[in-house]
């Protein structure tokens, strides 16, 4: 892909669409939207460790993203360098620290439902994650980078289903990750009846898409592609903590 065309399909983004709209637009209003639903999650959880209850956090989250959602206020994106992740968590922190000052009051409902509370209360019970020893800030910082992950594979399979290579797919990703007691690419083979060399071919193939999908998302969510790099590097910080 040549630098124009890598370029033009930049230009297309999420957060860079959200950005260079002047004034709200149906395209806009869409992909913000979804940035949201995004963000939903990982924001949530920063205001939970700092001390909320579940239904205090859930009403603070949504009644943040329906502000964003009406005022569309992006003035602080210049200091944040762009990022959509450092933009959110700094409008946030301002947006609780108002809360509390001025004993605002979120109804529960008010605004757009971006998620559904019973599937967050759900996964709230099964998170595993070592919040102990967490602040905030890493709450949010891994949460970022895990639903990151998630939307990757999900449009990863959704790429092997449509290709009616689901089978595949269940065994191939096991090897993205580390997790012991794995199955070895030859116990694989047996099972698809394929050669080693075929399943280690069709991995190479599976990881290389997976780092192009994952490059994507990542670009989705800064406002110029020089900052892509950068954020991937960090986006490897936070989970190797």
């Amino acid at each position: 892909m040549s630098a124009q065309s890598d370029a033009v399909a930049f230009a297309t983004t999420h957060w860079s669409v959200v950005l260079a709209a002047q004034e709200r637009s149906a395209a806009a209003d869409e992909a913000l939207e979804k940035l949201c639903r995004t963000y939903w999650w990982p924001l949530y959880g920063f205001v939970r460790r700092n001390g909320y209850s579940p239904q205090e956090a859930q009403d603070l989250t949504q009644g943040f993203f329906a502000l964003l959602l009406e005022r569309r206020d992006f003035d602080v994106v210049r200091r944040e360098k762009g990022r959509l992740r450092s933009y959110l968590l700094t409008s946030l922190k301002n947006f609780v620290a108002k809360s509390r000052r001025r004993e605002l009051t979120v109804k529960r409902g008010e605004g757009r439902a971006l998620v559904q509370l019973d599937q967050l209360v759900a996964r709230e019970k099964a998170d595993l994650e070592p919040a102990d020893n967490l602040t905030p800030d890493k709450i949010y910082e891994r949460r970022w980078a895990l639903t990151l992950l998630e939307q990757v594979l999900t449009r990863l399979e959704g790429e092997y289903r449509s290709a009616d290579n689901e089978k595949l797919f269940d065994c191939l990703k096991e090897f993205l990750s580390d997790e012991p007691g794995r199955r070895s690419q030859a116990e694989v083979a047996r099972e698809l009846g394929m050669t080693e060399n075929a399943v280690k071919q069709a991995f190479h193939r599976l990881r290389q898409r997976y780092r192009e999908l994952l490059r994507d998302e990542i670009a989705q969510t800064v406002a110029v592609p020089g900052d892509v790099e950068e954020e991937l590097r960090h986006f490897i910080s936070v989970l190797q903590v």
